[in-house]
């Protein structure tokens, strides 16, 4: 037990060194590149800080399976180095039961990692980008998925119109039971337009079975309302702009992934995406711990120089592959080429079990 221990405190002081480097690294390119970004802009010291601060969890959890890698190589080099590796194993420790320590502090990470950082990282790449539009004077958002249905807003130089509906098509063109509340700059009221569906087309939306209440007279609204079978609404969203006002899923903190889905469902959005990153999510835990067996089994009993360059320079190189995989079975899973469950888990399990295998079968302890 008290081997144990040793080894799982030095490979986490051993990712703690590793992440102080790698994070003081980014904030430091990320800050050169905010001033260079915002040079043509009189932003202060603070302003600049600020967005460097929103901006830096996000991109060091982009490279945790990086840092798990190289923490992973380095304990196991610096333990096969200072001969500690020998005397466990002269002692009738294996090889692989050296391992157990740093595989169990690498999955608590990533628990940790998807139960608290996760949602820090969800919230300060909002803020991060709702400050980015600001400064470039443009609009946050449109859209919005709640339990009452699909919110959109639009807007022109005299009137704000808020949208809503009880269902949509996948990509928010085509709108059902849907309501248009027409608002003046001030914030007053002016009509109410409802519809069975709305399509939108190039520059409006084509409404059919509309009818429209006016709310800014002092008379009975029911009175003056007007029917009509087709009624169009100009407006200046398009498909990409709606798309895009959803967000990455990583703009969601894990906790809210599952009832966002169900909200986007029952809205009639398509939510591959967001099931494929939660799933992702999930797995993370594994998939670090398959990425810390992988820097063990290339470097845990090789001790040469040249063969140990080698070894380390393969360990990298398969982390990467493994990595890409990853990636590249979220897109597939996203556009529906295979199954999310299948897209996410599958990389992560592939990584654990080919760790494993090259373990046990280096493994003569």
């Amino acid at each position: 037990m008290t081997l144990h221990l040793y080894f799982a405190r030095k490979f986490l002081m051993t990712f703690l060194m590793i992440s102080l480097a790698f994070l003081s690294l980014i904030i430091l390119i990320d800050f050169l590149e905010q001033i260079r970004r915002f040079s043509d802009m009189d932003l202060s010291m603070g302003a600049i800080l600020g967005l460097v601060g929103l901006s830096a969890p996000s991109r060091y959890y982009q490279i945790l399976p990086l840092i798990m890698v190289l923490s992973s190589i380095t304990l196991f080099l610096g333990l096969a180095r200072s001969s500690e590796l020998v005397v466990a194993r002269a002692a009738g420790r294996s090889a692989f039961r050296s391992t157990l320590p740093p595989l169990v502090v690498s999955f608590v990470i990533g628990v940790l990692a998807v139960a608290i950082l996760n949602p820090v990282v969800a919230v300060t790449e909002k803020q991060y980008e709702n400050r980015i539009a600001s400064m470039n004077g443009r609009e946050v958002s449109a859209l919005s998925v709640s339990s009452t249905g699909f919110w959109l807003r639009q807007g022109n130089e005299t009137s704000q119109t808020v949208i809503h509906a009880e269902r949509a098509n996948l990509d928010g063109s085509q709108l059902f039971d849907v309501t248009f509340h027409r608002f003046d700059l001030e914030g007053r009221a002016i009509e109410r337009t409802f519809a069975e569906s709305a399509n939108l087309s190039d520059g409006h939306w084509a409404l059919t079975s509309a009818k429209t209440w006016p709310l800014d007279r002092v008379t009975n609204p029911e009175r003056n309302a007007v029917s009509q079978d087709n009624l169009q609404i100009p407006t200046d969203l398009t498909r990409d702009h709606i798309s895009d006002s959803f967000g990455t899923p990583a703009s969601i903190p894990i906790w809210q992934l599952p009832q966002f889905i169900d909200r986007l469902e029952a809205a009639g959005f398509s939510a591959k995406r967001h099931i494929v990153w939660m799933h992702m999510e999930i797995a993370l835990p594994l998939f670090l711990a398959g990425i810390v067996l992988i820097g063990a089994a290339f470097t845990v009993h090789h001790t040469r120089v040249q063969q140990t360059s080698v070894m380390v320079l393969f360990a990298i190189l398969t982390g990467f592959a493994l990595y890409f995989i990853r990636n590249f079975g979220q897109i597939l899973g996203e556009n529906g080429q295979i199954n999310p469950m299948l897209a996410a888990w599958a990389p992560s399990l592939a990584a654990f079990g080919l760790a494993l295998s090259l373990l046990l079968h280096t493994e003569d302890g």
